[in-house]
Parts: C-alpha cells; structure tokens; sequence
C-alpha cells in the first residue's frame, strides 16, 4: 500500500497564483487566523484531527459570515490505517411536517427565520471526532477560539465585504444586529470584532465536551430564544440528535478513488460526472481548451439532474440508492446522451432498479482530515440567540414540501444538503484531502480541481486558481471573470447560456488542498489554499 508520486508540472500559473507549501504538518482554511489554530495544535504535540477541531472552533469567530457554533459538519479520515466519514448534518424538529408549513407559511419553506432551522450539528461533529480521534484535551483544541472571541480580531477583506453584502436582508432577524452590527453596521477591514457571549459559550462547550450545546444552558437558551421568536425546536430534539459515522462512497477516476460522503450529501453527484467523464478522453486536449470545458459542464449537468430529483436523507432513498446512481452501465448511458456540438438541457433519467468552510489538515504520523461547516447562505437563518452568541444554519430551507419527492420534510430528517468534504485514495493509500466551498459549486469544484489534476497534471494550487465555471439549472452557466473571452464566446455558440453572477456570497466557492507527496512520511505534502477567500496553508 503506497501513496504514489505524481509527476505534476510546477510551472503552470493563472492570475490568482499563490505559492503552493511544501510541509509535514499542514492546516488549510478561508482565514489565516483559523489556520493559525489548527497549527498551535499541532505544535503542542496534537494530530490533524485535533487541529482541525481548533480551527473549525476559530472559524465560527473569524469567519461568521460563513458559519458559527449552529452549524452543521462534515468530515471524512484518515487514520492512518483506514478511511472514516462522519455526517454532523442536523435533523429537522419533531413538529416539522407539510402541514406545519401549510398553516404556517402558506406552503412555502421560509429562507430565513427559526422555522429554517435543524438540528445544529457541528458542535457533535467536534465531540465525535475528538471521542474517536483526539489525542490532546478537548478543553485545550477551544482555547483559540475562546481567545478570538473574548479580545476580538481584525476583521478580514473578503470576510467584511461578504457581512456587508448580507446586513440588508438580516438586520431584521431575531438577534442579528444585536451580535453582528456592533455599530450599527457590519465591521470595515480591519476593525476589531469581538463576541464575548460566544466565549462563554465556547468554555461551557469545552468543559463538558460539547454536551452543554445539547443537553445544558447553551439547549435552553437556544429554545427559549426559539419559543420567544415564533419557532419550535425543543429541548428533545436537541438531546436526541446523534452524529453517524456513515462511511463514505466511492468513483474510481484515471486509476485514483474520490470518496464523498453518503447522501444526504450531494457529494454523489462529483462521482456521478466523473464516472460520466472518464468515458471521455479529456487528457488529450488542453485543460484550458473549449472541449474540455464543455464536457465537463455537460458531464456535471446531467448528474445534477439526477440528484436533485433523488438525492435525499438515506432512510428515505427508497425508489433509487446511491448504488443505483454509480452504477457503470448507468452512467455509461448518461455518457451518451452528451452531444460535443451543443449544450443539453438534461433531464433526470431512470437508473437501474436494484455559506460553508472548508478545512483539511495533515500531521507528521498520516492523520488526515477533510472537514467541513456552514450555516448554508452566508450566515445562515440570520437568526442569533445573542446571549450565548451562537448564529444558526437555515438547512431546513433544502428540504421539498412535495409529499412525493425523496427530500419532502419529516419530523428527525435530515434535508439535502450542499455541504462535502472530499477525499482521494490511490491503490488503498490516502493521496489528498480536499474541499470546494460555496453551495452548489462544491461538486463541480471537485469535479473541475480533480480533472486538472489527473487529466492534466497541473499541480494542486494551480488546479485551485484555475478560472471556473457554474452550472445552474437548464442551460444556464454562470463563467468566472478570469475565463478567457474566446472560451466564453465558444461556449454561447455551443448554446450555453452565460449568466451574470448575480450571487455576492457563494460566487464559485473556495478550494483547499492536501496532496501527500509519497509513500514515506518524511517527504510530507504539497498544500494549496484558494485566493477566492482570506485564507491560507498554515504549516512547519
């Protein structure tokens, strides 16, 4: 079993070029401060899992306008001797059903609000991971953060553009303006942040091993503020919910292994248009060419097809599962339906019966982490319960209220999510921890990083500056301003319709990678961190 060199050319650079590093001990997140937490762990003596504990701990302070301590995780493992994958997403309240929305909100799913709430989940993915993998005190991998909180940082660029973006539509919210407008308005570059009942928050989380976020002050706090502002998560729910250690699914690419998380992720449809692509000889045209470009968009828009309309909480897959979806001779057919000379408007087909963060971290012994955290659109629900500081997710918002569909809301669902860690296997070794933030761009990130990789050999930082692109629903396309003209123009005339980006949080996501340089831990590993956010790879 060995992680096996890749012979990729350094040389290859694009308009957003960072420096890829070079390290035996790597932590990379969207802002330098979480990195920077991560790596105290490491330097204590800790492992990847610990430090990236620290640093999903940090993030909810430094980088709020992606999530906070009412998130939900994801992460997949590397132990050292075997591949582990943990879904933290949360579930929806015992009174949640279509009846509840028809009386309350006229058969419509509110976006923000208490009722856009499940059950957070990243506080248990912390607990989880550290009950299964952590070797420092649990109580030592929150002192960063704890630290942040209580004197503040300065806020980062593309962190305080993203806040400011988001005050008109959530100053309104229940706690919003109280925790996040300490002005009157959202922090300016620069200027010191600070959420002291989060502190407070982070020490009770701390002590009592995250049991408090569930079953202590920080549950009744939680249900208060939620009784108080017309919602109806209960102190049950919260008690009830458990993490699962799913395991992980798998697509076998250019003799690499991708492994995502198990639905209710949409982490299937990254292997689903891959196993679609490699019926394509991408390798022999340049990875920046028209052609590439094209299949790789026609690729990923007929698995989304089908995963919108399948994709749900696993319990409930029952018409059509995962191994339905990645069946070869399924995909193989889907394969076919791609035209090289225009832009399909695909459609879901009948397979054979039978606002986000992203961290990674390695260590010095092959402990290996992708983890990832949201409250899905930026900050969330809006809503903020102040005196504890804690900001929720509005995951609700991806469930269905058609009695029909997979994905229809139910009392202890979980809802589709967007939200994927990453993580690639070559011949039973781990050879990178990956992720692609940002919604419904986190496959295609994978999809488009991965194939330049492999296809390409272009080296992981500049497979991460690369310029992309974003499929929407029918032929819609939106195209990253770095995208050559010739290329946008080539794909108008193929049909695809360029759409201005129009979405100021998500735009197209930001990558970090983890690549484990070979087989023998003193060679270490090549990291990459996206320019797209403030962030960067920490590592000695």
């Amino acid at each position: 079993m060995s992680a096996t060199p890749f012979d990729f050319d350094w040389s290859v650079r694009y308009p957003t070029y960072r420096a890829p590093v070079f390290a035996r001990n790597v932590v990379a997140t969207s802002q330098p401060l979480a990195a920077q937490a991560g790596l105290r762990m490491l330097a204590a003596g800790g492992n990847a899992v610990d430090a990236a504990i620290a640093a999903a701990a940090a993030i909810t302070i430094v980088e709020p306008v992606s999530n906070g301590l009412g998130s939900d995780a994801f992460a997949i493992v590397w132990d050292g001797r075997e591949l582990h994958g943990l879904n933290a997403s949360g579930t929806a309240p015992a009174t949640w059903d279509t009846a509840y929305y028809a009386k309350r909100h006229g058969g419509k799913f509110p976006m923000r609000g208490w009722d856009s709430v499940t059950v957070p989940g990243a506080v248990s993915a912390w607990a989880a991971l550290h009950e299964k993998f952590g070797s420092l005190p649990f109580e030592d991998l929150l002192q960063p953060a704890i630290e942040l909180a209580e004197r503040g940082h300065g806020v980062a660029g593309i962190v305080s553009q993203k806040w400011a973006a988001a005050v008109p539509e959530l100053q309104s919210q229940p706690g919003f303006a109280q925790a996040f407008m300490p002005h009157g308005r959202a922090p300016r570059i620069g200027e010191r942040f600070a959420l002291p009942a989060a502190a407070q928050t982070l020490r009770r989380i701390a002590s009592s091993r995250g049991a408090d976020f569930y079953q202590g002050q920080t549950a009744q706090a939680l249900v208060a503020h939620a009784r108080e502002h017309g919602g109806t998560l209960s102190l049950a729910d919260l008690a009830g919910y458990r993490p699962d250690w799913c395991g992980t699914i798998s697509q076998d690419y250019r003799g690499y292994t991708l492994h995502e998380i198990p639905p209710n992720g949409q982490g299937i449809a990254a292997l689903m248009a891959l196993g679609i692509l490699q019926h394509f000889d991408i390798g022999a045209h340049p990875a920046d060419s028209l052609r590439t470009r094209h299949l790789q968009i026609e690729a990923m828009k007929a698995a989304f097809a089908d995963v919108y309309r399948y994709v749900a909480d696993l319990r409930y897959m029952t018409e059509v599962t995962p191994a339905h979806l990645l069946d070869p001779g399924y995909l193989a057919q889907r394969a076919r339906l791609i035209r090289e000379d225009r832009a399909t408007d695909f459609q879901h087909g009948l397979p054979p019966a039978g606002g986000t963060i992203y961290l990674t971290a390695a260590d010095r012994q092959g402990m290996m982490i992708s983890f990832i955290q949201s409250n899905y659109m930026g900050f969330g629900s809006g809503v903020v319960v102040p005196e504890v500081g804690v900001s929720l997710q509005n995951r609700g918002y991806c469930f269905s209220l058609d009695p029909s569909h997979p994905n229809c809301v139910a009392p202890g669902k979980r809802p589709f999510q967007t939200i994927i860690p990453a993580f690639l296997m070559k011949d039973g070794a781990p050879q990178m921890s990956f992720g692609v933030m940002g919604g419904n761009m986190q496959p295609q990130g994978h999809m488009q990083t991965l194939s330049r990789m492999l296809d390409h050999r272009q080296n992981p930082q500049a497979a991460c500056d690369a310029p992309r692109w974003k499929v929407q629903r029918g032929l819609k396309l939106d195209i990253e301003s770095t995208m050559p003209e010739a290329i946008v123009a080539g794909l108008r005339g193929l049909g695809h319709e360029i759409e201005p980006v129009l979405d100021s949080y998500m735009d197209f996501g930001s990558g970090q990678f983890i690549w484990r340089l070979s087989d023998d831990l003193e060679d270490g590993y090549a990291a990459a961190s996206d320019s797209r956010r403030d962030g960067c790879a920490a590592a000695f």
